[in-house]
């Protein structure tokens, strides 16, 4: 990676620090220069053995395919692992490596920028079969934006990601869950499945991994399943996974993988 690039993806990263999923109106992030670091990892993306000598899991769980949002629906005890702001080097082939070691997938969620900066990365991510999505270009507060605004800043991500992945797609996530109604319909109207959240890892606090594993462990008790939020840019996030995967797995969760399949039925876009 060149200097300028990796000054760019350091930036960038340090920026998408100030996420916090909320649907309350987002306010200006404040960067903190100290709170991240980005990582190189080693050229190529090596992939590591999938199992440690005599290590099994029995994690993964059904590949559920969905045409709309209503198709997406777990039942008790299944959970979907999804990463957004992403790809970024040192952090989400670590995420990867830790997927693979456990025989899972992940929805990642990426950010067009961070998936132009290291597309390399991005399309790794598709090529290991986890399910791609979309998370707008610059990650704004869609709501702080007119209607022809947001629809740019969802295309021109949706746009990004698709050329860096090399594959379609059919995921989006609202930055801050800042939705409306307009909005989501004319998301479904491109032929892409909102991803919401049911439980919130909030590891964009200044939590050690450890909390960060808790607090998923307690929401998720609370809901019985549901789709997870965690950041694939945070270093926290990549050090607890394991204990996370670790923990769901002894307490009999499976982890669901998403595919898409187009539904020939009309989409119609909702009034304001």
């Amino acid at each position: 990676m060149s200097r300028i690039a990796l000054l760019s993806s350091v930036v960038l990263a340090l920026a998408l620090c100030g996420c916090q999923t909320t649907k309350q109106p987002a306010p200006d992030k404040t960067i903190k220069t100290s709170s991240i670091k980005t990582e190189e990892s080693t050229a190529g993306f090596p992939k590591p053995a999938n199992l440690a000598f005599g290590e099994t899991h029995h994690l993964a769980g059904r590949v559920l395919t969905v045409s709309s949002l209503k198709d997406l629906k777990l039942e008790p005890k299944e959970v979907v692992l999804s990463f957004d702001d992403g790809p970024i080097p040192g952090r989400t082939d670590r995420v990867l490596a830790t997927l693979d070691r456990f025989g899972v997938k992940g929805a990642f969620m990426m950010v067009g920028e961070m998936a132009a900066l290291h597309p390399e990365l991005a399309r790794r991510v598709a090529m290991e079969g986890n399910t791609i999505g979309s998370h707008t270009y610059k990650h704004p507060n869609l709501n702080t934006l007119s209607f022809d605004q947001a629809i740019a800043e969802i295309t021109r991500g949706e746009a990004a990601v698709t050329k860096a992945t090399g594959t379609d797609v059919n995921f989006f996530r609202f930055p801050y869950l800042a939705d409306s109604r307009k909005l989501r319909s004319a998301v479904a109207a491109r032929e892409m499945i909102v991803m919401d959240v049911d439980v919130d890892t909030k590891d964009y606090f200044s939590s050690t991994p450890e909390q960060v594993a808790d607090r998923a462990m307690n929401r998720l008790r609370q809901r019985g399943r549901g789709i997870i939020l965690m950041h694939d840019i945070h270093k926290r996030t990549a050090a607890m996974l394991p204990a996370l995967l670790a923990r769901l797995e002894a307490e009999g969760y499976k982890v669901v993988t998403l595919k898409f399949k187009r539904d020939d039925k009309p989409v119609v876009m909702a009034s304001l």
